[in-house]
């Protein structure tokens, strides 16, 4: 069992603009580093306040220099909207510079608002992601693009640069259509899921959602691995929780938001309305993890137990909740939570992954 910590890195009132977001990340994933995380994931969302983080792999760069042990993820890499040649020999450069400590995110977007700015039809988004990702594995482990290539139209390639990792860093797929699942299957991928603030009921359903999926894959007859995704504040401040449940509502009011291509956004800052039918605040602070080290703890046993995931990736500064507030939580987690966790699944019964499966490296 791997844990990690999401940055999704959105601007909302930080009194000190874009370069406060930027520092206060590099804070938070040295903490994590600090307490014992496995691995810092970084988001890519474009041209919103939603998230600076418009390149993973620029920020793992950056943050491979402030860091030594922590291992650095793409959460996720939007294929379709890079070239191919390009960004393989990039995932190859992060993971020289950071000593072979990426974990390989990838996916196929979902945001109409950002695909129509790049000129790209998020309905090929399938189609597209599963050609240029042919392209990325060739580069990555072979070294060369020859058919991968040829089917765009590009001349066979070599590449100089190849991951320190052999023959790719761990790799993560936001997807449950089972065509990607199939294809992904080769080269050991960890389905990744989130429910958002809409928490562990339908993180669990997901779960199981993502099962049929993989046995209508095919791939019934091997272990599935499993990433999940969850908001975790560790509080016994009623203050501090229900600012933590606004800061929950604010992130998935533009998530929601982003699914339309024509969303109110005046200088590059979303105006995103009330969900429908939007709940109360309580109901936020319930969903997810929001509370007490003792429930926080009891909550991800149980999703980890029910759901059978192999990898628990948590969203600490949400929102663009104040700095303090956020490590203090993050502290309180690793001092708290994160050694019980560490304790109570190593006891458990439940078979590991075989290596085979599990997207072991050299």
């Amino acid at each position: 069992m791997q844990f990690g910590i999401f940055n999704l890195m959105s601007y909302r009132d930080h009194p000190d603009g874009v370069p406060g977001v930027i520092a206060d990340t590099k804070a938070m994933v040295r903490t994590a580093e600090d307490v014992g995380i496995d691995v810092a994931w970084f988001a890519e969302h474009h041209f919103t306040n939603y998230s600076v983080s418009v390149s993973p792999l620029i920020i793992m760069a950056h943050m491979a220099a402030a860091t030594s042990r922590i291992r650095l993820g793409s959460a996720v890499i939007v294929l379709p909207l890079y070239h191919p040649m390009r960004v393989a020999q990039e995932i190859a450069l992060v993971d020289q510079l950071s000593g072979g400590r990426v974990v390989l995110g990838v996916g196929t977007g979902y945001q109409p608002f950002e695909f129509v700015r790049y000129g790209q039809d998020v309905d090929q988004r399938t189609e597209t992601f599963l050609k240029y990702w042919n392209i990325v594995e060739d580069a990555l482990t072979k070294g060369v693009s020859s058919a991968s290539a040829e089917a765009l139209g590009l001349p066979e390639t070599p590449f100089l640069l190849r991951p320190v990792q052999k023959p790719l860093p761990p790799v993560f797929v936001t997807t449950s259509n089972p065509v990607v699942l199939k294809r992904f299957a080769s080269v050991n991928a960890t389905p990744f899921i989130t429910a958002g603030w809409r928490g562990s009921a339908v993180l669990l359903q997901m779960a199981e959602q993502m099962r049929a999926s993989w046995a209508a894959a095919g791939l019934a007859d091997r272990p599935m691995p499993l990433g999940l995704q969850q908001y975790v504040h560790v509080t016994d401040s009623m203050a501090d929780a229900e600012k933590a449940a606004d800061c929950a509502r604010f992130v998935g009011r533009m998530a929601s938001g982003l699914r339309s291509p024509d969303i109110s956004a005046e200088n590059a800052v979303i105006d995103a309305p009330p969900l429908p039918d939007e709940p109360s605040l309580d109901i936020f602070r319930e969903n997810v993890l929001i509370g007490s080290a003792e429930m926080v703890t009891e909550r991800i046993l149980a999703e980890i137990r029910a759901s059978g995931c192999t990898h628990y990736n948590m969203f600490f500064q949400f929102g663009d909740m104040p700095l303090a507030m956020a490590r203090r939580s993050l502290d309180r987690f690793g001092d708290e939570v994160l050694p019980v966790l560490r304790r109570e699944l190593s006891s458990d019964a439940f078979q590991p992954i075989p290596a085979q499966y599990a997207g072991q490296n050299r």
